[in-house]
């Protein structure tokens, strides 16, 4: 197999005293959707964070094409192909649709052509093309979540990370959320996926990893995972 698009060596990271992560290692190839899965307050969100390094390291390495990014700042990271998209969105409220998308074309390598990847992100979701003068604050959160993967996109990342991108969602929405993380998938985008929605997650990804409290527990295909009876039991309520 060819070498990983992302690797996380052994990582630890964590808030003040408290260390979420240790030693947790998660690789993620060219093409892939892998999923992380498991219960809340297993480390999810901070692998997330640490990867696009809003949290440093304390431990370990983390490697993207190749390239060490310990040292790398968060907006380096976007600049190099890594695009984020929080839970919760982290919108600016007060700004338009157009200007929170427009602001996701800040790194220096996608600036030229911001105007053709605003186009394509108003095909993917129109409606954000009808909203697109109306304050990101008082969108939907079916819209909400529209608008932050959209901004995500304006940088052409070469690797997407998705934070819970259904939570909060009506489940129309969702089902519609989901339709646009697979049309993403075939179209080349590479994500690595953190969803509450742990039987959407195994069906869209080709890989998970399971991780609990800030470890990595179990790992392999993400189908077989489904199957497992004990991830069943744990994670699925089945």
């Amino acid at each position: 197999m060819s070498e990983p698009l992302l690797q996380l060596d052994r990582i630890d990271a964590g808030y003040g005293e408290s260390r979420v992560l240790e030693a947790v290692s998660i690789e993620v190839h060219q093409g892939e959707i892998v999923a992380l899965i498991g219960s809340n307050g297993a480390g999810k969100t901070t692998t997330l964070r640490a990867v696009a390094g809003v949290l440093p390291l304390r431990a370990g390495d983390l490697r993207f094409l190749g390239r060490s990014l310990k040292s790398v700042p968060a907006a380096d990271r976007t600049e190099l192909g890594l695009a984020l998209v929080p839970e919760g969105r982290e919108l600016w409220p007060q700004l338009t649709v157009r200007e929170n998308l427009e602001l996701g074309a800040y790194p220096p390598r996608v600036r030229a052509r911001a105007k053709a990847n605003l186009e394509r992100v108003e095909q993917l979701f129109p409606r954000l093309l009808e909203r697109r003068s109306q304050r990101a604050g008082s969108l939907s959160g079916g819209e909400q979540q529209m608008c932050a993967i959209g901004r995500a996109l304006m940088s052409e990342p070469k690797l997407l990370l998705l934070d819970e991108p259904s939570l909060g969602l009506a489940p129309v929405i969702v089902d519609q959320m989901l339709d646009t993380i697979s049309a993403l998938h075939k179209g080349g985008m590479t994500l690595l996926l953190v969803e509450q929605n742990l039987t959407a997650a195994l069906e869209l990804a080709s890989r998970a990893y399971v991780i609990e409290a800030g470890h990595i527990k179990m790992s392999g295909d993400a189908k077989a995972l489904r199957d497992d009876p004990a991830i069943r039991s744990a994670y699925l309520g089945l």
